[in-house]
């Protein structure tokens, strides 16, 4: 498995490319930004976009989706709840405020364990609602990108619409402090000390999750 995590220009957003060797697929998490960028990475791996997934609806994720389908063909998934978000009014004006443009309808509405298989890889689908109500995480073992739920050090905000500090709490120590402890946690935004840290560690440092 090849996972590289692209640091975007613009308020510290990370996306994910996660491939696979062997079919050389990959699947493109939140690629809000430097789409050019992202689709030259892809090309010069030699990976053929299979899959665009948001972890959840907001501009600063999603802002690239439409510039990525249109180049690759891929399929759009985000969770059922946060369908509707992307092609709300409000996202759509911030997608453009941001430099990008209005996200096409999903092709796939996910729902808590659902597995989406990108080559031989297997991404679980974690329902972690609190930032908005259909947020996600996606798993296989070893790694849990995280988006806006758990950052490094830090947990994503909660007072935007939809938002519930104590469902986000309780996604938090349900769905991804029940991993085993050596899980990388990949997060959506690069706000912490390092760009990446473990469930272990964030179990033990986390302030807002103790």
């Amino acid at each position: 498995m090849d996972i590289r995590q692209i640091k975007l220009s613009r308020m510290e957003t990370f996306c994910y490319l996660v491939g696979d060797e062997s079919t050389r697929q990959c699947a493109l998490i939140d690629p809000a930004f430097d789409t050019d960028k992202i689709l030259q990475m892809v090309k010069s791996a030699g990976y053929t976009a299979a899959y665009v997934i948001n972890t959840h609806g907001h501009a600063d994720h999603c802002a690239g989706n439409a510039a990525i389908i249109k180049a690759t063909g891929a399929k759009l998934m985000i969770h059922e709840k946060d369908a509707d978000r992307l092609k709300g009014l409000v996202s759509g004006v911030f997608s453009a405020a941001l430099g990008g443009r209005p996200s096409p309808r999903p092709d796939v509405v996910l729902k808590h364990q659902d597995i989406i298989a990108v080559g031989g890889i297997k991404l679980t689908v974690l329902h972690t609602p609190g930032h908005t109500p259909g947020g996600i995480c996606l798993y296989t073992p070893g790694h849990v990108f995280t988006g806006d739920t758990l950052f490094v050090g830090a947990v994503g905000r909660t007072d935007l619409p939809g938002g519930s500090a104590r469902t986000l709490l309780a996604s938090i120590k349900e769905n991804i402090y029940t991993l085993p402890g050596d899980t990388i946690v990949w997060p959506g935004h690069d706000y912490g000390k390092t760009p990446w840290s473990t469930v272990a560690a964030e179990k033990q440092i986390n302030f807002f999750t103790r």
